[in-house]
């Protein structure tokens, strides 16, 4: 029950680890503000974090909109009187080679959506944050640690997004605000059917092999601990830890690991 009575506010929490985030943190009893696109599915997943003894409140809203952004933490501030933690967790991908994609817009908006929005609402919520010497999370991924093949705007955005809070911890030492970063590798989740192919459109299925990967409830269940625990770092896989150390020592065969990744859907 780590987090009983505190103000949550999660984004991207209508389906996929965000989702299942949300029910681990309702057994807390938590206050939450759910953020997401898709209305109904946020009033679905409400009902079910109240019948599990949460507060909820949500908040339709497309976060690559700055406005939206900074909306989003006011009215968690109205409603609340208070924010504790902030989760970065609205995201989007692409699965093309870099030399097949049709149209770069994807760069453009897979930075909106996974690091500018990460940015507009640190910046809105950092003073509420402060006053409450609460936390920080940002759900990034194993691509933000090291390169991986076809999802090029993906690393990019998620390197980002780990660059951004490791810089901004720093910066915040002694303020009583920590800031927790999550890495998952492959997650069962539907973002990867929405996925950007080359032609730029969706892909409708997604391309992993579901019995190979990890589930959204495993993954939310981790990122609740290390929340728990104002953990800086956690690396979901084995395959995402040792990639740290062999991203120094074995460059090469790290390159060789995520293409094989790649290749084999997991």
């Amino acid at each position: 029950m780590a987090f009983a009575g505190k103000s949550i506010v999660l984004t991207g929490a209508s389906e996929g680890i965000g989702r299942a985030l949300a029910l681990s943190l309702a057994r807390d009893r938590a206050t939450l503000v759910l953020a997401a696109r898709n209305a109904q599915r946020l009033e679905s997943l409400a009902a079910e974090c109240r019948a599990l003894g949460a507060t909820v409140h949500t908040v339709p809203a497309d976060l690559t909109d700055r406005a939206a952004c900074e909306a989003l933490i006011a009215t968690t501030l109205e409603c609340c009187g208070a924010l504790d933690v902030l989760v970065n967790n609205a995201g989007g991908t692409m699965w093309s080679r870099f030399d097949a994609l049709s149209d770069l817009a994807i760069f453009e908006d897979l930075m909106r959506l996974n690091y500018y929005s990460n940015v507009w609402l640190t910046a809105a919520a950092l003073p509420a944050l402060k006053r409450s010497r609460g936390l920080l999370v940002a759900v990034a991924s194993v691509a933000g640690l090291t390169g991986v093949p076809e999802r090029t705007a993906y690393a990019a955005s998620k390197h980002a997004v780990v660059g951004f809070f490791e810089s901004l911890r720093i910066e915040l030492a002694g303020s009583g605000v920590d800031v927790t970063i999550i890495a998952p590798d492959f997650v069962l989740s539907e973002i990867h059917r929405r996925a950007i192919g080359p032609d730029g459109k969706a892909l409708g299925t997604s391309p992993l092999q579901r019995a190979r990967i990890m589930t959204a409830e495993e993954c939310a269940r981790l990122t609740h601990r290390a929340m728990a625990r104002r953990k800086r770092l956690l690396i979901t896989s084995l395959r995402g830890r040792a990639g740290r150390v062999l991203k120094i020592l074995a460059p090469r065969l790290i390159d060789r690991v995520a293409l094989r990744a790649i290749r084999d859907r997991h």
